[in-house]
């Protein structure tokens, strides 16, 4: 049997024809082919699009999306679901510009960022030890911390929007890596932020293919009891997942309040969904055990796509949920034989 199908596998790339199961094994380029079939729909409607601005403005816009998504393949991989980390983002990104702007206001930008990131990385630990020691689902309980933290902010961080930022982050949020003007005289600007998102990824690719805790998260989100067996510590595992979102949280808070150079408690929320549905769309399973850095940002830049350019075809911002839904579906369709092989 084994001897017949790596004969048909082989005949089929012979002739030319990609694998039945190609998209299934590699979920990568099944979403690459739904930019590229985005980008040419909206291109052929807008040529505007194929300028190089419009690039830039995807890079920037999947900046702060891509850092909680990273976070979160960490979590579907290791078999868990976590909805608070917008919460912590928020938390960090305003109570530490309150603070900063109040007690230090010229704090150097590597100790604000450090701050959140420290903070960040506490609070998604706290998750992960809660869901090691209550046995409860990570969805239930992220979905309580979640309405915590935002509870605990409003009631008694402050509910006030900061229109002035430290200097030192609105310095950062001013720094751009290229400068592009178009033949229409438009400028486009490709900030130094995501120079933090590729260096993210480049942490969570190292960490998921080249240490044990990388091994240990997959085999956890294959199958727990087997995990256990094999000798890893469960609870290890869970506060250092918990605690890696966390800590990709915080950063991204702080990034995003230097982008838009503005501090508000009411920021980000709602877009936990966008976030959770690009890493799907990655290729990564809600079940675990599976996902991949690239197909985490391929379905960032996707998610990213539909949401800032689809205006450009025409297409009314309502739809864009629609849409997303739909590649959804679809994906799910398509990466359900790997389940079955």
């Amino acid at each position: 049997m084994n001897a017949v199908a790596s004969a048909l596998k082989g005949g089929s790339h012979m002739a030319g024809v990609p694998h039945r199961g190609f998209f299934a094994r590699h979920p990568e380029s099944f979403t690459l082919v739904l930019i590229v079939a985005v980008s040419v729909i909206v291109g052929s409607i807008n040529p505007n699009f194929f300028e190089l601005s419009t690039v830039f403005d995807i890079l920037r816009s999947s900046t702060v999306t891509g850092l909680f998504a990273l976070g979160v393949l960490i979590v579907l991989a290791a078999g868990g679901i976590d909805v608070s980390f917008t919460a912590i983002a928020v938390l960090c990104m305003y109570a530490i510009t309150k603070a900063v702007l109040g007690y230090w206001p010229e704090a150097p930008f590597i100790v604000i960022i450090v701050s959140g990131a420290i903070i960040g990385t506490l609070l998604g630990a706290c998750n992960g030890y809660m869901v090691h020691r209550l046995k409860a689902p990570s969805l239930i309980v992220t979905i309580g911390t979640q309405y915590l933290l935002r509870g605990f902010l409003l009631t008694f961080v402050g509910t006030l929007f900061f229109m002035v930022i430290p200097q030192s982050m609105d310095n950062f949020g001013r720094i751009a890596l290229f400068n592009y003007r178009s033949a229409t005289g438009a400028t486009a600007i490709l900030p130094a932020s995501v120079l933090v998102l590729a260096l993210a990824a480049a942490v969570t690719w190292f960490l998921l293919n080249r240490t044990l805790m990388g091994r240990a998260i997959y085999a956890m989100g294959g199958s727990l009891a087997i995990a256990e067996r094999l000798g890893y510590n469960v609870r290890v595992v869970h506060v250092f997942a918990f605690g890696y979102v966390g800590l990709l949280a915080g950063i991204g808070g702080i990034v995003h309040a230097s982008t838009i150079r503005l501090a508000s408690p009411f920021d980000l929320v709602g877009t936990e969904l966008d976030v959770i549905a690009a890493v799907i769309l990655g290729g990564a399973r809600i079940t675990g055990g599976t996902g991949t850095v690239s197909g985490t940002l391929l379905g960032v830049i996707l998610v990213t796509l539909i949401n800032n350019v689809m205006i450009l075809a025409g297409v009314p911002s309502t739809w864009q949920k629609v849409v997303i839904g739909a590649f959804i579906l679809l994906a799910g369709a398509v990466f359900a034989t790997r389940g079955k092989k």
